[in-house]
């Protein structure tokens, strides 16, 4: 009894000093919101819509974004960069979205892919070599999907020959992400194909220091579109043994790590689309009346919204769970799973529940919220597909229960 009271003791008093919620956001990153916001609302808002019906993003937004600091949010200092969080880059990406979907995953892939293999697998010489030009002028994009290679992501044909001093590049990439104006491009290929994935290795390609990259098409997509998604060709690139990411035959450890990381950040997308169709739908359910009535008023309407708007508070809290886990080098990856499983659950709910309620008007693209009805697809798609993301929950899970991981004395 003794020991019990001690221990309740030393609980309450942990509980004087207990850690601050998850949506607990600094001073810090209060003013980082702020400036998003005012960014978006400045540059990007004017020009969404034009954009989204071109297919292209202009190049003033592109540029107004390296001015801002959002191509570099966690790039040190020294480097050009921003010098904050993970989790500051989660805020960023978040509030872009909530404004423009398709610049919010430029920034994004920037972000958490490109810029943080070259944080956590690259040597010093290249980190300092392509983060600054990363952080000021040059946009980067992550080369793994294929034709052939999808959710398969290692049964790659992308191939490195070594030759000499160098490695010779040659391949196809599908889907890219920033592909059609990337200056730097981290490409997975495979060195021997009879190792399968062991065999795969991660190169950086400059196009100001080779030849042999040229973009084959740029999609038409059905949201995201001022977003580049392309498909490259590499033919015959040269490249130095300086250009190798960790090790021959670790790419695919590499890939594995980043878009572990990288889902948090379609999470975050997800976040802002659902707070987007809400900020767009809900002063429109108390301005209209049927039947002598506000929109909003109406118990079936309330209840509707109070779910969508629990929903998208729950997904927040999975989000910036996992991001924060990340940043503090905890084991994050069922979290990111469900974090993004689920936000982009909840973002086609609320996307498609503010169409509805909205009426007729909702369906007109003068009222802005078809484009995050369209935007709010691809979550279930990129950076893993949901089925995907359930495989890996249910994987984690199972080992969780499984035999070895029995507490002592458990019965079998």
């Amino acid at each position: 009894m003794r020991r019990t009271a001690v221990a309740l003791s030393s609980v309450a008093a942990a509980g004087e000093a207990a850690p601050n919620p998850v949506t607990y956001l600094t001073d810090d990153e209060k003013m980082l919101v702020e400036t998003v916001r005012a960014f978006s609302l400045t540059h990007v808002v004017p020009r969404s819509r034009q954009m989204d019906e071109v297919g292209k993003m202009d190049p003033v937004v592109l540029k107004e974004a390296f001015a801002a600091g959002l191509m570099g949010i966690e790039t040190p200092a020294d480097l050009e960069g921003g010098g904050m969080s993970f989790f500051s880059s989660i805020l960023a990406i978040e509030e872009l979205a909530r404004h423009d979907p398709a610049v919010s995953v430029t920034v994004d892939v920037q972000n958490t892919l490109v810029n943080n293999i070259f944080f956590n697998f690259a040597n010093d010489a290249q980190r300092r070599k392509y983060l600054p030009k990363l952080a000021k002028d040059t946009v980067g994009c992550f080369c793994l999907t294929e034709a052939g290679s999808g959710s398969d992501a290692f049964a790659l044909n992308t191939k490195a020959e070594k030759k000499g001093s160098k490695w010779v590049i040659n391949g196809s990439k599908l889907y890219i992400t920033n592909g059609g104006w990337a200056g730097i491009f981290l490409v997975m290929a495979t060195v021997d194909p009879s190792k399968g994935y062991k065999g795969i290795t991660c190169f950086v390609v400059d196009s100001s220091e080779t030849s042999g990259v040229s973009v084959v098409r740029t999609e038409n997509k059905l949201g995201i579109r001022a977003s580049s998604t392309a498909e490259l060709r590499f033919e015959n690139v040269e490249v130095s043994e300086e250009n190798v990411i960790g090790e021959v035959g670790k790419g695919y450890k590499i890939a594995i790590n980043i878009l572990n990381e990288g889902r948090i950040g379609i999470g975050a997308q997800m976040l802002g689309i659902a707070q987007g169709s809400l900020d767009i739908v809900m002063p429109y359910l108390f301005q209209r009346k049927q039947f002598g009535k506000l929109i909003g008023d109406f118990q079936g309407m309330q209840m509707q919204y109070a779910e969508c708007a629990m929903e998208l508070h729950a997904a927040r809290l999975m989000v910036y769970n996992a991001s924060r886990k990340k940043q503090n080098n905890e084991m994050f990856i069922q979290d990111a799973a469900m974090a993004k499983y689920f936000a982009s659950v909840v973002a086609e709910k609320t996307a498609s529940r503010a169409v509805e309620w909205a009426g007729g008007v909702g369906f007109m693209k003068d009222f802005g919220l078809e484009r995050f009805y369209r935007d709010a697809k691809i979550g279930a798609i990129y950076e893993g597909t949901s089925i995907i993301q359930l495989q890996t929950i249910a994987k984690m899970i199972k080992a969780q229960y499984d035999e070895s991981s029995s507490p002592s004395g458990a019965s079998s």
